[in-house]
């Protein structure tokens, strides 16, 4: 299978960007996919960071630690082991809200995301008479809608009044703050939350996470972000921004793994309000006192009081080396190359516009987006992935009915990967 060459001039450019642009790059301490097609590249140009973050070179050896831990201490692995498992995910805690910007005890790493959302939302989502609806986006991830769905039935309410969906004006695919805004100040006394995603999964959007937090909070409605797609891609300030709570998973931009922990966030002014109700399980006690098995809870006044269980080591392991990435490269740095990077490749393809019919859904501006671009395809979009990923090596993904998402993520894309992606998609449709 061959593809036209609409920007094959400009390669030789993207290789002298990537000579002059090492700032903010990790890309040989990550495993690179080898290109199985016969494109003559030696790696894929890995544009999937926002569905699966690549594995971290130290992983490996971190998981096999563990398994010799395991082997050679068994259960006294929890006090003896170098990373000792009974608090095992205390050590993550630092790491961890620096990427998202809280203090250490807001922040607790456990579960996966929608578990996360269920747990907070159980505390959060506190509906009165007249007061219940959730404000969400409508083109939220499908996971959010079923959990948040799923609560307003718990609580005695029909999800089509309980459920707000926001769309975008008439014609337009993107939700314009002022139009959150406005409509948490006009409806607030029917709006008991708003949990919105921080990047939205399917456009890319990043949504103005203070302007709306504040706008909530003014108007007296508990608010929350599903930062999935936001953790590990954006700068955050979850504690200055006065975020409510917030949850996310590190499969993706923290580069975790398959199916890998998550974690969420508490502001610190909810830490010790005993009127607030949680789901306990042991970890939520104080561990001065665990392991005294007392019938009685002893809260501890951190993010751990919505802990239910102690965490996989497994599943925790990976993101040491990843979130020391993070503490090594920092997000202002990460942030200034994942602008540059994603601006690149909004360039290219929109150089291959006229002939291809694509656009691009993502903002243009570079403050309201992460490093996902979301292209809209004129046609089939699974058959064109198919058809890049066969002929040139390149590997995004796709979402219906006409999206592909392209993701350069900082960290370890290129600009030739963007060169690649953008010169395949319009080889594939002109």
């Amino acid at each position: 299978m061959t593809t036209v060459s609409l920007l094959g001039d400009l390669e030789d450019d993207a290789l002298r960007r990537d000579e002059d642009d090492r700032i903010g790059t990790a890309r040989e301490r990550f495993r690179i996919p080898p290109d199985d097609t016969a494109s003559g590249h030696r790696q894929l140009a890995y544009m999937a960071g926002n569905s699966l973050g690549l594995q971290p070179v130290g992983v490996a050896r971190d998981v096999e630690a563990e398994l010799a831990n395991w082997a050679t201490l068994a259960v006294e692995g929890h006090a003896r082991a170098q990373r000792p498992w009974g608090e095992y995910h205390a050590l993550l805690r630092g790491p961890m809200a620096r990427v998202v910007g809280g203090r250490e005890a807001e922040v607790v790493v456990m579960n996966s995301l929608t578990v996360n959302l269920h747990l907070l939302l159980a505390s959060f989502y506190r509906p009165a008479p007249g007061r219940y609806q959730i404000v969400m986006e409508d083109s939220a991830f499908p996971s959010d809608s079923y959990a948040f769905r799923s609560h307003a039935s718990f609580r005695g309410y029909e999800s089509r009044d309980a459920i707000v969906r926001l769309r975008p004006r008439e014609g337009e695919r993107l939700l314009r703050t002022e139009d959150v805004v406005d409509y948490l100040r006009l409806e607030a006394d029917r709006t008991a939350l708003v949990l919105l995603g921080g990047v939205n999964y399917l456009t890319g959007q990043l949504m103005d996470i203070p302007t709306i937090t504040a706008a909530a909070r003014e108007a007296g409605i508990t608010v929350g972000w599903d930062l999935a797609h936001a953790a590990g891609n954006v700068e955050l300030d979850l504690h200055e921004w006065g975020v409510d709570f917030a949850a996310w998973c590190t499969y993706k931009y923290l580069n975790a793994g398959p199916g890998a922990i998550a974690g969420a966030f508490v502001h610190e002014r909810h830490l010790a309000d005993a009127e607030l109700h949680r789901l306990h399980g042991w970890f939520s006690n104080d561990p001065a006192n665990r392991f005294e098995m007392l019938p009685d809870l002893t809260p501890v006044m951190t993010a751990d009081s919505w802990m239910i269980s102690n965490s996989s080591v497994l599943s925790m392991t990976p993101l040491f080396s990843s979130l020391a990435l993070f503490d090594e490269m920092g997000m202002l740095a990460l942030r200034r190359r994942s602008h540059r990077l994603t601006g690149y490749l909004a360039e290219l393809l929109e150089q291959a516009a006229p002939s291809t019919g694509i656009s691009i859904v993502t903002p243009q501006d570079p403050s309201q987006r992460g490093c996902q671009l979301s292209v809209a395809i004129p046609t089939d979009p699974s058959e064109v992935h198919a058809r890049i990923r066969a002929a040139s090596g390149v590997l995004g993904d796709v979402r219906m009915p006409d999206v592909i998402r392209l993701a350069p993520v900082p960290l370890y894309s290129t600009y030739h990967d963007c060169w690649r992606a953008a010169d395949a998609l319009a080889g594939a449709l002109g």
